[in-house]
């Protein structure tokens, strides 16, 4: 894992909490089949799909931040997090989704596994109970997570040049991605100032809740495929 700063932002709890499951993640089979190029492509299309449909209500939670943000320049942020989701990340399921004969209206019609459907309703429950810190909170588990799994796994000699899954690590990897995580980690460290330690818990709850629906994701797929 790439490791926090030594500055102390509260973005260092979060990940600290986290890492003991995203360390889980790293070590997945599923995961670990993209970075060898070993993981059947059955599973890695019923992950695709699922992700996919996955993919709207996080874009949706985005949204959410949009309607309760006061601040124009916030608005602005959630906003452009909702385009980054619909015709940034969403594009390399697209690509691969063709590579795999899937056409987009089928994916739009895929049903959210009960794993996948419990992952999102809570993202969802939480951003419409909570305060916009809360949203990000939900949000920055997924994004995080995959910033550093991609990150890893093009560590791996070969890995990001794989005919089929490399196109998948080089997204994650990826400056424009990981530039999108960054500024996610700079929001929530600013939404965080100032914030009583009973709030300051209840955003770590919900990242670390959000990075063990993240590790029962990778079992849906590799059990799902």
């Amino acid at each position: 894992m790439n490791a926090p700063g030594n500055n102390q932002p509260f973005t260092d709890r979060l990940y600290l909490s986290a890492a003991p499951i995203w360390k889980k993640c790293m070590e997945h089979p599923f995961v670990k089949g993209i970075g060898d190029g070993s993981l059947p492509l059955e599973k890695f299309r019923y992950f695709m799909l699922q992700d996919y449909v996955y993919l709207y209500d996080y874009a949706r939670v985005f949204a959410l931040g949009t309607v309760k943000a006061k601040d124009p320049a916030l608005m602005r942020e959630f906003a452009r997090n909702v385009d980054e989701v619909l015709h940034g990340e969403m594009e390399i399921h697209r690509a691969y989704m063709k590579r795999l004969g899937i056409p987009e209206e089928q994916a739009e019609t895929v049903k959210p596994a009960l794993p996948n459907l419990s992952y999102t309703s809570y993202m969802i429950a939480e951003a419409q109970a909570g305060t916009v810190a809360d949203i990000v909170a939900a949000i920055l588990s997924c994004s995080w997570s995959y910033a550093d799994i991609g990150l890893s796994l093009a560590e791996i000699p070969g890995a990001a040049d794989h005919p089929f899954f490399g196109e998948w690590i080089q997204g994650y990897a990826g400056e424009e991605y990981q530039k999108t995580n960054r500024s996610l980690i700079e929001l929530m460290n600013r939404l965080s100032e100032g914030l009583p330690e009973d709030q300051k818990a209840h955003l770590e709850e919900i990242f670390v809740n959000c990075s063990l629906y993240e590790l029962g994701f990778w079992d849906m797929a590799w059990q799902g495929g």
